[in-house]
């Protein structure tokens, strides 16, 4: 998805400002820097040579409903957050939601953890997760919540046809999974089987088992 006027101020060393014209030529206004002004500007120990400073993207549950999307249920951590981004924007997820109660997603780890696909998927951000759940369902999406316990399997759910159909996952902290009111708002509870000896696998993974099973039934 193109997101044109994002960019409102770009700041870079004349060297990588002049590798990026495409960057230049989005942004509204473009200074040079020299590279100890741009480490005063960023947040990593090795900047890229660049700064960008951009309008929110966040938009409103829609009204129509997406085929696949995405709920993240308390979730603090912004790596973890930012990957899970990342990853339903590869499973071709169409909506990202961050309720009140999950880490920002314009934090700056998270917005590095997604990998520029905050800029590819639409992303709602605040409100009450029950809310949202229950706006998703109305929209017509079947939900369902990631959970180790959980009493329905994916690939049973996935051989039944389950997937088939418009859906939301809903994902949940690594550490203290999913908050209980929010699991009770979904259709069903679904847990990623596991055939060796690990305990679980850890959110990025299950994510990305989840969208990937998701996918593949949309797109069959």
């Amino acid at each position: 998805m193109r997101r044109p006027h994002t960019v409102i101020d770009l700041f870079g060393t004349p060297e990588a400002l002049r590798r990026h014209p495409e960057l230049t030529s989005a942004a509204e206004r473009v200074s040079p820097v020299t590279g100890a002004a741009l480490a005063s500007l960023g947040q990593t120990v090795t900047p890229q040579g660049l700064v960008a400073v951009c309008r929110y993207l966040d938009v409103d549950l829609p009204a129509q409903s997406p085929r696949l999307a995405v709920l993240l249920a308390g979730i603090a951590d912004p790596g973890n957050a930012g990957t899970v981004l990342r990853t339903a924007d590869a499973a071709g997820a169409d909506l990202v939601v961050f309720p009140d109660g999950t880490v920002d997603p314009y934090n700056g780890k998270a917005v590095r953890a997604s990998a520029g696909s905050l800029f590819h998927v639409p992303v709602v951000r605040g409100g009450d997760a029950v809310q949202a759940v229950e706006a998703l369902r109305a929209a017509g999406l079947r939900v369902y919540a990631a959970d180790a316990h959980g009493d329905t399997d994916l690939e049973s759910l996935a051989g039944t046809g389950g997937l088939g159909a418009r859906t939301t996952w809903i994902f949940g902290s690594e550490a203290h999974g999913l908050p209980g009111e929010v699991a009770a708002a979904a259709d069903a509870r679904v847990r990623v089987p596991i055939y060796g000896r690990a305990e679980s696998l850890n959110l990025a993974a299950a994510a990305a088992v989840c969208l990937y099973a998701s996918a593949r039934s949309l797109h069959s």
